[in-house]
């Protein structure tokens, strides 16, 4: 007898957890903590996961998340954690859930608004993802406020200095590494990168950028030497910043703004997106410094390149699929065109990869799943009622995919 089609619900959550701990050994779970997961560039590691799912169909759980926002969930130590803001915007939350059950734990509000700013129709007041550590969630709601608080839903601190006008509401989200809490704040007034201290919620550096404009990106931590560097897209440029003391080391320009996708390392190569109104993928070599526009660009590509969803690097290539559903496949070393098709839909999420699959999530609730490679195989198309922004995440065998009213637990 199959122990998940057992009607006694308290057997069969007994029976799951039997055969998870039996299955343990053969695929060890990785946590999701971060926007795009544990390198912060949509990789996963995770064995088994669903191929084919519904409303009716592999759903362990679904549960409603009061109001609205489009943060992707993060997962760590039996929590997924959540923002959402409720009263049009004046109430601005964290919510924990219990991953096993779907039960939500703690409903915090963090920061009480008065008179939100306007924001994108397709935004919302929550949009950047929360970051979990080891008895912590931080939480960024951009220009409106960052906090940290512990697994029990206290609040540690919490911090509304960066102060920036965003133009269409909060994007980005942050990025840790070491004690920073690094974020890009790019508004149509002022634009520069910052760090927090993460004890504290304190600035540690704070570097103005020259002759930017807006946009919505996370930053991505990568190596440089012995050391890490900070790259961090912007309006006009990219540029690169000692993780520490925030200088800046390299900068490469372009004709682009309101840009929105994370930047992926690979190959020795660091892939950024331009932003509006013609977006171009370039892949820079990250060693330079200085303006290294005219030296360090490897290669760029100009058709189908998207404004918001995120690329993915799966062994040699890289996967992109634009606002208006063109997927394509590039090498990543040459960029050399390989495959593109159309997906059908509009896309905001950021696609994932896992077990040589590569998942697109469509703003209609369409999961198109394909074979990673060198040509095109669509392996198959499921669908979840509402809408669906905010990118996945893994974790263990379990796919969680959040729409505008629910959170899913997706598993075989």
């Amino acid at each position: 007898m199959d122990p998940f089609r057992l009607t006694c619900k308290p057997y069969r959550r007994a029976a799951r957890v039997v055969l998870l701990g039996l299955l343990g050994s053969l695929a060890a779970p990785a946590e999701w903590p971060q926007f795009r997961g544990p390198s912060g560039q949509g990789q996963s590691s995770a064995k088994g996961l669903p191929l084919t799912w519904s409303e009716s169909e592999k759903v362990a759980w679904k549960t409603a998340i009061p109001g609205e926002g489009w943060s992707s969930p993060v997962i760590s130590d039996g929590q997924i954690w959540l923002t959402t803001a409720t009263e049009r915007g004046t109430s601005l939350r964290a919510i924990a859930l219990d991953q096993e059950t779907g039960r939500i734990l703690h409903d915090v509000e963090v920061f009480r608004v008065t008179g939100p700013p306007a924001i994108h129709e397709k935004n919302s007041y929550a949009s950047p993802t929360p970051i979990l550590e080891p008895g912590r969630v931080y939480v960024h709601f951009g220009t409106l406020g960052t906090a940290a608080l512990n697994r029990s839903g206290e609040i540690l601190w919490k911090t509304q200095q960066l102060r920036y006008a965003h133009g269409h509401g909060g994007g980005g989200s942050p990025a840790l590494a070491g004690d920073l809490l690094v974020i890009s704040c790019d508004g149509t007034d002022q634009q520069y990168v910052v760090a927090l201290d993460k004890n504290t919620g304190v600035i540690r550096w704070k570097t103005a950028r020259q002759g930017g404009a807006m946009a919505y990106t996370t930053p991505l931590v990568i190596p440089r030497g012995k050391g890490r560097q900070v790259v961090s897209p912007g309006g006009n440029h990219a540029v690169s910043y000692d993780l520490e003391s925030g200088k800046e080391l390299w900068s490469v320009d372009y004709d682009g703004f309101s840009g929105v996708p994370r930047p992926v390392f690979a190959h020795g190569l660091v892939y950024i997106t331009t932003g509006f109104y013609s977006p171009v993928l370039m892949a820079i070599r990250t060693e330079g410094n200085g303006n290294v526009t005219k030296t360090q660009v490897a290669w760029q590509w100009g058709r189908g390149v998207p404004l918001t969803p995120s690329p993915v690097v799966e062994s040699g290539e890289i996967y992109l699929v634009s606002d208006n559903g063109i997927a394509s496949c590039l090498d990543a070393k040459s960029g050399q065109e390989l495959w593109r098709q159309r997906l059908g839909g509009t896309f905001s999420a950021s696609p994932v990869s896992a077990e040589g699959r590569i998942y697109f999530l469509s703003e209609g609730g369409e999961a198109t799943v394909i074979q990673a490679g060198r040509r095109f195989e669509r392996l198959a198309v499921n669908r979840l009622d509402g809408r669906t922004l905010a990118s996945p995440a893994i974790e263990g065998q379990a796919m969680y995919l959040r729409t505008d009213s629910h959170l899913y637990r997706i598993e075989e």
